[in-house]
């Protein structure tokens, strides 16, 4: 078990939680939740010792062992592959070591006897015999190949890296996981096998994610990061947000029926506190108004997003047509023939492990690229609106967050401007910050602002949810949901691109396209390999390989 007593942690002033305690026991799986800001990572790294509290402590169960998901992916460039699993649990691999320099003396001397007899006994207490085998099978099942195993992690990309720091952490059974986005480049049959490595895992999880679909597959608590505390809730995410939802309905409920019976003591005590025959009555009832207290409903830190796609006409029944487009980069073919026909209903998520051809087939419907082969015709009823997975230059200026979006306004006025900006959580007096400067999540949000205020009806998105929080996600996909208009997208969110599109393009690896009238999870059912296609890669290209 592993406990925080009264912790508190400041950042200059402000008080990122306050006398947070709680417990998180053995055999549980707990969702660490929060705004962008709420201090997810921070608890975590407090809990895990890399951080001290401004006050309060965090204790441990004496002789638990506990291990935490690294997020420096150049640490162990030195070792092998194996090795860096295998110092998930340090003081094996130390005694290992240790052991291996012993025997390699040639003047093996009583004392070396005696000390590897000590250390053998340990080795095989820490079930030191298992220990290659074990790493070995989780790197498998991560999907990293027997061939790499002996390799240097220096020789490896950012997502095999990635993939390797999670086998590390989850190396020799600890008793406590600290997991901060371990879904993070990770592809979908590694997912997977976290998910049922998770479910069956007996100890304790704490873990930071913004994939609402595997914290809702793997968490059996949830500890929300709100109004400075931190609570617990039983139950995955979807549990708890119904939960916390359901709480400050009943809070203000409970508060408007006070109100309305303070309203009428009041109004009573005002008309008989002078009259003599009812001044006892009036005395009573100024007793119990002073009993009423309202509840405290604090402003929580979780922001929404306003967002909603209004398109400025309907589309007719001629959408898009897609004819024979081939396109060949750096000698090879990423779409192969791809012929497809758009109707006005149409929701469609592009699935697949290349990344460059879906974002290639955009552009080329942008216009921004030209295909080697084969024609393609949008209606004369559309307008479309492009989300870019890499907007390029569009922030590269010194534009302010008004002035820019006052470029595509159809309404050039900085009041009907600023008020999209409001709705996307761009206050007052952020509307004269540089673009320039803008967190990703802030450029994300500009983008979609930008959609919005175009009218479109026909969305072209480019995996919209990376670097958005979880509230910013929900928001999109209520607002994608409830578009009356065409959506072609790409997302490495599984219940965003479920709950959203109603046809499904796989995008093959000899660059043909798979095209069905289908849900995601229907499409994953009914094609059993499908999962073992889909290698989603990083969502930033990996710059080691």
């Amino acid at each position: 078990m592993i406990s925080a007593n009264n912790v508190t942690y400041r950042v200059g002033k402000k008080a990122l939680f306050e006398d947070v305690n709680i417990k998180f026991t053995e055999g549980s799986c707990y969702g660490l939740i929060g705004a962008n800001g709420a201090g997810k990572s921070t608890f975590l790294k407090i809990l895990s010792g890399e951080l001290e509290t401004t006050s309060g402590d965090i204790s441990i169960t004496p002789g638990q062992r506990l291990s935490v998901l690294e997020q420096d992916h150049f640490k162990y460039d030195d070792h092998t592959v194996l090795d860096t699993v295998i110092l998930g649990n340090k003081r094996l691999y130390e005694i290992m070591k240790e052991k291996d320099a012993i025997y390699a003396k040639e003047d093996f001397s009583d004392e070396d006897g005696i000390r590897a007899s000590e250390l053998e006994a340990e080795f095989a207490e820490l079930n030191g015999w298992e220990a290659e085998s074990d790493a070995a099978t989780l790197l498998n099942g991560l999907g990293i190949d027997t061939s790499l195993h002996y390799s240097l992690m220096k020789d490896l990309n950012g997502s095999e890296k990635v993939k390797v720091l999670l086998a590390k952490a989850l190396f020799g059974n600890p008793d406590i996981l600290l997991l901060d986005e371990p879904t993070n480049h990770l592809d979908l049959e590694a997912i997977a096998w976290l998910e049922e490595f998770l479910i069956n895992f007996e100890n304790t999880v704490i873990v930071v994610s913004h994939d609402r679909y595997f914290l809702n597959k793997v968490c059996t608590d949830t500890a929300d990061i709100d109004y400075g505390k931190i609570t617990l809730f039983a139950g995955n995410y979807d549990f708890w947000y119904e939960s916390s939802q359901l709480l400050v309905r009943q809070m203000k409920e409970a508060n408007k029926k006070k109100e309305e019976k303070i309203k009428e003591l009041k109004e009573f005590i005002s008309r008989f506190s002078a009259n003599a025959s009812k001044s006892k009555q009036a005395t009573s009832r100024k007793r119990a108004l002073e009993k009423i207290e309202l509840e405290e409903i604090k402003p929580s830190s979780r922001k929404y997003p306003y967002i909603d796609f209004k398109p400025d006409r309907d589309i007719g029944n001629e959408v898009l047509f897609v004819d024979g487009i081939s396109k060949t980069i750096d000698g090879v073919k990423i779409l192969d023939n791809i012929s497809f026909i758009l109707g006005h209903n149409d929701k469609v998520a592009f699935v697949g492990g290349n990344e460059l051809a879906k974002t290639t087939l955009f552009k080329i419907l942008m216009g921004e690229m030209e295909p080697d082969e084969g024609t393609y015709k949008w209606g004369v009823t559309t307008s479309q609106a492009y989300f870019p997975k890499d907007p390029g230059d569009e922030f590269n200026n010194d534009l302010t967050i008004s002035d820019w979006l006052m470029g595509y306004s159809p309404v050039k006025d900085v009041t009907y401007v600023r008020g999209f900006l409001g709705r996307m959580l761009f206050p007052g007096e952020d509307g004269v910050k540089k673009v320039k400067i803008l967190s990703g999540g802030e450029k994300v949000r500009c983008l979609l602002s930008k959609m919005m205020i175009s009218g479109a009806n026909i969305l072209i998105l480019d995996e919209p949810t990376n670097h958005l929080d979880m509230e910013s996600i929900t928001a999109l996909n209520n607002g994608l949901i409830k578009f009356p208009g065409v959506i072609l997208f790409t997302s490495h969110d599984h219940q965003f691109v479920q709950t959203t599109a109603n046809r499904i393009m796989e995008i093959m690896p000899d660059g043909s396209l798979i095209d069905k009238m289908t849900t995601y999870d229907e499409y994953l059912e009914s094609d059993e390999t499908a999962r073992k296609r889909f290698v989603y890669t990083a969502q930033i290209e990996d710059d080691e390989n």
